[in-house]
C-alpha cells in the first residue's frame, strides 16, 4: 500500500541519532532468498525479468552457525531485478542450520536484506558494535566466487526485527546491480510494528512513522470490493527502502495471508513502472493474476497512484507488486 507515499516515506521519527550507523547501511546491496528448489522457480523468475543469472550448483559455505563450526553446502543462482541483487540459495537436504531452520519455519522466503562492508576490518567492527547490543551473529560463512573469497556475516535479528541483517565483504567489490531503479522498497509484514520499530532504533537504524491507512472504495482482493485499515510506515534506507506493514486479520487480505502462511517476515518487492495494464496483462500471460488492487491519493492527479499485487507467492514465497504512481 503507498497511502500518502510521498508525504511518508521519508518520514523519520524526532530524536532518533543515526550517527553511529556505518554508512554502508544507506543501500540494500542484495537479498538472500531461500527456496527448496531453484530449478523449480529460476526460470519464472528470468520471465518475469531476472537479468544476469549466474547458477551454481555446489557451493560450499565454510564458517560458524549459531556460534559452532559449520560446513553449508547448498545450490545458488544470483540474478539482478533492475537495482536489486537477489542470491536464491537451496541448501542441502538433511542439513541443520540457519538455512534450513528458516526454511522449516518460514518456507520459501526472503532470508536477509544485505549490506555491503568495504572491508573486513569493517566487518569485524560492526560484529563488535552489534555484540555490544545484544546483537550475536547467527551465521558466518565464507564461500568461493571465481576464486575470491567472499565472507556473508548473518546477524540474529529476526526474532525482534523481523528479518536477518546481513552484511557482504567481497574483495575488491561486489558485482554492482543495473542502474535503473525496477526496486523501490521490501516491505516486512509484522503484527506489531511499533515494536520493529523500536528494536531496529535500537540497533542505531532510522526510525518511522506509522500511518493509519483507511478504507477505500476501490480496492480489491481477489477480484472482490476490500475494506481494508491497516498501520504502515516507511523506513529509509537508501534507494530501496522499508515498507512495514501491520494488518489485521480480518477482512481477508494478502498482507494476513502471508502472516498464516509464513509467518512474520519480507511479504512483497515493490516495484514502479510506467504502464500498469501492459505489465499486469505480462504477468497474467504468465500465470500471475492480481491477489490485491488498490491506489492512494485521488488516482490520475499528482501524488497518486496505483497499485496490483501479483500473487507470485507460489515461486519463492514473495509477492510483487506493481506501482504506478502520477
Amino acid at each position: 500500500m503507498k497511502l500518502l507515499r510521498f508525504l511518508a516515506v521519508m518520514c523519520f521519527l524526532p530524536g532518533i541519532c543515526c550517527a553511529q550507523l556505518p554508512e554502508y547501511y544507506q543501500s540494500i546491496n542484495r537479498v538472500t532468498w531461500l527456496t527448496r528448489n531453484i530449478n523449480a522457480i529460476l526460470p519464472t523468475w528470468i520471465a518475469l525479468g531476472l537479468t544476469d543469472v549466474r547458477k551454481d550448483e555446489n557451493v560450499k559455505g565454510v564458517g560458524t552457525d549459531h556460534g559452532k563450526p559449520a560446513t553449508i553446502h547448498a545450490s545458488q543462482a544470483t540474478g539482478r531485478l533492475g537495482n536489486l541483487t537477489i542470491t536464491f540459495v537451496q541448501p542441502a537436504d538433511g542439513a541443520s542450520n540457519s538455512y534450513t531452520d528458516f526454511l522449516v519455519k518460514h518456507h520459501d522466503g526472503i532470508f536477509s536484506a544485505v549490506h555491503e562492508v568495504p572491508t573486513k576490518e569493517a566487518m569485524d567492527q560492526e560484529i563488535q558494535r552489534m555484540a555490544s547490543l545484544g546483537v550475536a551473529v547467527l551465521q558466518q560463512v565464507t564461500v568461493e566466487i571465481d576464486r575470491t573469497s567472499v565472507t556473508y556475516t548473518y546477524f540474529d535479528t529476526e526474532p525482534q526485527g523481523k528479518y536477518v541483517l546481513g552484511l557482504v565483504y567481497w574483495p575488491g567489490g561486489a558485482p554492482q546491480p543495473l542502474a535503473q531503479k525496477a526496486v523501490s522498497h521490501l516491505a516486512p509484514v509484522v503484527r506489531d510494528a511499533a515494536a520493529a520499530r523500536a528494536y531496529w532504533q535500537k540497533l542505531g537504524f532510522p526510525g518511522f512513522e506509522l500511518v493509519h491507512a483507511t478504507p477505500r472504495n476501490d480496492s480489491r482482493y481477489r477480484g472482490q470490493p476490500l475494506s481494508l485499515a491497516f498501520e504502515v510506515g516507511f523506513q529509509r534506507l537508501g534507494p530501496i527502502s522499508l515498507e512495514w506493514i501491520q494488518p489485521p486479520s480480518t477482512p481477508a487480505n494478502i498482507y494476513d495471508d502471508f502472516l498464516q502462511r509464513h509467518g512474520e517476515g519480507i511479504q512483497h518487492i515493490g516495484m514502479p513502472l510506467d504502464d500498469l495494464s501492459n505489465a499486469t496483462a505480462a504477468y497474467e500471460k504468465l500465470g500471475f493474476s492480481v491477489w490485491q488492487a488498490g491506489a492512494w491519493g485521488d488516482v490520475g492527479k499528482p501524488n497518486s497512484g496505483q497499485y496490483h499485487y501479483m500473487d507470485t507467492d507460489k515461486i519463492g514465497g514473495v509477492s510483487l507488486e506493481l506501482i504506478h504512481a502520477y
